[in-house]
């Protein structure tokens, strides 16, 4: 197929995507889909790789989603079926409990040309907790009812047995019935587009089309690699905890790239945990949850890029099994999100040692999602919807600022207008907007947090904001830019019921009770010093910073609506004294950290674990932080070893 060809039959296929997420937007009943856009929708091959995605709605980070596996657990299908499943360990398509997958065959002259597919986040799909999700889960039990891949429509006629099933054991279920049916409604859209192609293209031209697309977004992305130097380039980033109040969880990846292909090595990342971060890839050597961020590198390096899983065919990923990136069952996931956050952030940083000149700093790191289950005052009926994703800043970018309130982690989410969410759920919003002070500072100034507050009428209302974290470790600085702000939780705040909460995810309300949450903010890129003063009195001037923030942080005096230029040169001098120059600013919460877990002891660590059972290395992860509590420098290893030897000689059933 032509070049020229090749376009328009993307513009088609993209088209027919679209139109199938304007389907499912405007027809599903829950606000996490129908206004926040917690979906995503595709076409793939007969074998089950995505060929087109949308670009304005949903989530658009899942081009390179392979829906092989789970279409090969469904023995056969016949026109008008629809297959479904939401068990992350089924396929390891469905990556948490409350992702609802569907796949519809597409058939011309009795064989399968193609599927329209895509998944929906419903509100709640069981378990333990309103909305499914807490990290303070153990196990995939506790997440909510799973569905193995079966049809949920035979021959256009819906499984009332799985159905019943499912609404049996949901908290909503008009909410899950509604965003099915539209679900549905935009599978159906989907198939009637990718016949109007066949109809356009011909049968041969389309299936022509469709490997056509694919091979090109593989020269794309080879193409952008071919741009970075060869080496390997070693970062680690840190998620607060891996369990409840726990030790932080270590996410390692070495890159290798060699002309136009790249390695993501992510021995070293901690093991899986007995809380619900892990991430579900089944030893995929290039699952989407694992290239999470190299999209996000290789769209700002080609924003002409396709969107499909050709972008996937120069990565291969090496995750060993057990750990946090590839846990085995049945290891609680719900959490999956938040460490993908912080997989975007190692991603950015390793190709940020790459080729710096083109990165940006650290976006937050973190969306955390509201859900509110309460009652209603007036109808006594319990409520549970999803409220607004509090999502953080991005990083300071190459040329400029980051952005505000919608950083890589959550741009995709929309918020939700307070006046819909006051109107459906009875609370009472009493803040919502940008958190002062929140960015890192650099000469690109990191985005700014998001805050929220608002207060519950009824007793026993329970509160599920998942993804929290960034309370402890910052989103990194780059190139002289400072870290972003860290995030909070508090319920009740500046009273005598004050109380803070940090990276909890669970809190239960009473009546009159006030909750504040801000996100983390985007870190700086580039010195603060660099920043032209008169960027710096414009954010005074738009509230972004404060007066005494500009001249602690910016070196930048401002009196009477002004900057003073003497008192600014004097000020930028005395700061700029007492700065690092190193590559990263990592906050000094890591840096104390990494006084103790130096990379010597990190990497002890990681060969003593890597060579116990899976059942086994949570266990000895813990109870080895807990005997190294003091800076150990260049020992490291060999301290860490010596405490092993000594864990070994209390407890002989660890295994040799």
């Amino acid at each position: 197929m032509d070049k020229v060809t090749l376009q328009v039959f993307a513009n088609h296929a993209r088209a027919a995507a679209e139109n199938m997420a304007y389907t499912l937007y405007r027809t599903a009943h829950s606000t996490f889909v129908k206004e926040t856009e917690d979906f995503t929708v595709q076409i793939t091959d007969p074998d089950g790789s995505v060929v087109a995605v949308p670009m304005d709605l949903g989530a658009t980070w899942y081009p390179g989603i392979d829906y092989s596996r789970a279409i090969r657990m469904i023995p056969g299908y016949d026109p008008g079926d629809i297959g479904f499943t939401n068990d992350p360990y089924s396929g390891f398509l469905a990556t948490h409990a409350p992702d609802l997958h569907m796949w519809k065959p597409i058939f011309h002259e009795g064989e399968i040309v193609a599927y329209a597919c895509g998944h929906i986040h419903n509100t709640d799909m069981g378990g333990a907790v309103p909305a499914s999700l807490s990290r303070s889960l153990t196990e995939i039990h506790q997440e909510g009812i799973r569905f193995p891949p079966m049809k949920m429509l035979r021959r256009g006629e819906l499984n009332e047995e799985a159905l019943r099933v499912m609404m049996l054991n949901v908290r909503k279920p008009e909410q899950n019935l509604g965003d099915l049916k539209a679900f549905i409604g935009a599978l159906n859209t989907g198939e009637r587009k990718v016949r109007a192609m066949i109809a356009k293209f011909g049968v041969e031209g389309f299936r022509a089309g469709l490997a056509g697309l694919q091979d090109y977004a593989e020269h794309q992305a080879r193409e952008v690699l071919r741009a970075i130097p060869d080496g390997e380039y070693v970062f680690a980033d840190y998620t607060d905890e891996d369990s409840v109040g726990g030790n932080p969880c270590r996410l390692r990846l070495a890159l290798r790239i060699k002309g136009d292909s790249a390695e993501l090595d992510f021995t070293g990342t901690d093991p899986q945990l007995t809380s619900a971060l892990n991430v579900p890839t089944g030893s995929h050597p290039r699952h989407t949850l694992l290239l999470v961020g190299v999209y996000y590198v290789l769209y700002t390096m080609n924003p002409q890029l396709l969107l499909n899983a050709g972008l996937t065919r120069p990565f291969t990923c090496i995750v060993p099994e057990g750990t946090v990136l590839n846990p085995t069952f049945p290891a609680a996931v719900g959490m999956r999100s938040l460490t993908c956050a912080r997989l975007r952030s190692l991603v950015f940083g390793a190709f940020g040692l790459a080729m710096p000149e083109r990165m940006p700093a650290a976006p937050a790191g973190t969306s955390s999602i509201l859900n509110v289950m309460t009652t209603d005052n007036r109808t006594h009926r319990t409520v549970l919807a999803a409220i607004n994703p509090i999502v953080g800043g991005a990083g300071g970018m190459p040329h400029r600022d980051g952005t505000n309130g919608s950083g890589a982690d959550g741009a995709y989410l929309k918020n939700t207008p307070l006046e819909i969410t006051e109107t459906e759920v009875p609370i009472q919003v009493e803040r919502y907007g940008l958190m002062p002070d929140s960015g890192g500072a650099g000469r690109w100034r990191g985005g700014l947090a998001t805050v929220m507050e608002f207060r519950v009428f009824a007793p026993n209302s329970r509160v599920t904001a998942r993804n929290r974290d960034r309370c402890r470790f910052r989103p990194w600085g780059i190139l002289g830019g400072a870290a972003g702000k860290p995030s909070d939780f508090v319920l009740n705040p500046g009273t005598a019921r004050e109380r803070v909460l940090g990276n909890t995810d669970l809190v239960t309300m009473d009546p009159g009770d006030l909750l504040h949450i801000h996100s983390p903010g985007g870190a700086g890129r580039g010195s603060p010093f660099e920043r032209a003063p008169a960027r710096v009195l414009e954010d005074v001037e738009r509230g972004y910073v404060s007066v005494a923030a500009a001249a602690a942080e910016y070196g930048v005096i401002i009196r009477d609506g002004a900057v003073d230029e003497a008192a600014t040169k004097a000020q930028r001098a005395g700061l700029h004294a007492h700065t690092s120059d190193g590559h990263f600013d990592l906050g000094p919460e890591r840096e104390a950290f990494e006084r103790i877990w130096s990379p010597e002891a990190y990497a002890a660590l990681a060969d003593i674990i890597g060579r116990l059972p899976v059942h086994w290395r949570f266990f000895v992860k813990t109870r080895l932080f807990e005997a190294m509590r003091g800076p150990v420098g260049k020992d490291g290893d060999a301290l860490l070893r010596r405490a092993f030897a000594q864990l070994r000689s209390e407890i002989p059933a660890i295994p040799a």
